[in-house]
């Protein structure tokens, strides 16, 4: 049940974004998104998820379907989401530009966990944002999070992102605690385990607990900041989707 809550949960915070994708933060404190709307920005029916539901879809698919881990697989999957409209309801209609990058690698031969894209303007939140699905793997690794993050997203920051992300995850799967406290034990884990790296203190916002006032741009970190800052500051599921689409819509958050 809580693998099913979980990506149902996925897919509504999603489908209640998509119509109002890139709509200034001013229009939605104007006409704030209280519930599930139809049309909008992709003019699609109500209920539509994007490319980050389809793609949590697609590898949960794969996995199924191989009973095992096979990144060629997912990535077939993925390629079947994009030149297909595998795994939405009316069609691919959209996706990032690190993400349709990695599956054109991918189509043209290169191997899988060489697809991500590893420059500065590919430290966004595609892979982020279909992550979810890795959490309800027991035992799963950082190894692992690491590496199904980098079939679309190369960067360093972006595996971190993912696997710090997967870490609260299965935290809150595992324990009832606070928000504060699955946060605040996940992360003296993922500061053990990248000690040293480059790009470790781009999370120091989130180690230490300063996540009052967040941007919500594409960049991986700022959306992890602010998917956790909607989670510290409301008290139900509903509150805290809702709170994440009225605050990052507007800015260009699912920017892929």
């Amino acid at each position: 049940m809580k693998v099913k809550d979980g990506i149902v949960g996925l897919v509504v915070g999603d489908a209640l974004g998509v119509p109002v994708e890139f709509k200034s933060r001013r229009e939605l404190q104007i006409n704030p998104v209280t519930g599930m709307r139809g049309h909008g920005t992709y003019d699609l029916p109500k209920g539509t998820w994007s490319d980050d539901s389809s793609l949590a879809l697609a590898t949960m698919q794969s996995i199924v379907n191989r009973g095992e881990i096979d990144y060629g697989d997912i990535l077939s999957e993925f390629c079947l989401y994009a030149r297909k409209g595998k795994h939405t309801q009316y069609g691919t209609f959209d996706y990032g530009y690190t993400t349709g990058a990695a599956i054109e690698r991918f189509e043209s031969g290169v191997e899988p966990l060489e697809c991500g894209g590893t420059s500065g303007h590919e430290i966004t939140n595609g892979s982020l944002m279909r992550i979810l699905p890795w959490a309800f793997i027991d035992d799963v690794d950082y190894e692992t999070v690491e590496n199904a993050c980098r079939i679309t997203h190369g960067h360093e920051l972006c595996r971190i992102a993912c696997v710090l992300y997967i870490e609260i995850a299965k935290s809150m799967l595992a324990d009832d605690l606070e928000i504060s406290e699955h946060i605040e034990r996940s992360c003296v884990k993922i500061k053990s385990r990248y000690a040293g790296f480059d790009w470790i203190e781009s999370f120091d916002r989130i180690f230490d607990n300063d996540l009052d006032e967040v941007s919500s741009g594409f960049y991986v970190v700022e959306t992890l900041e602010c998917a956790l800052h909607c989670l510290l500051t409301t008290s139900s599921y509903r509150e805290a989707v809702l709170k994440a689409v009225r605050r990052t819509c507007g800015n260009i958050l699912r920017i892929r």
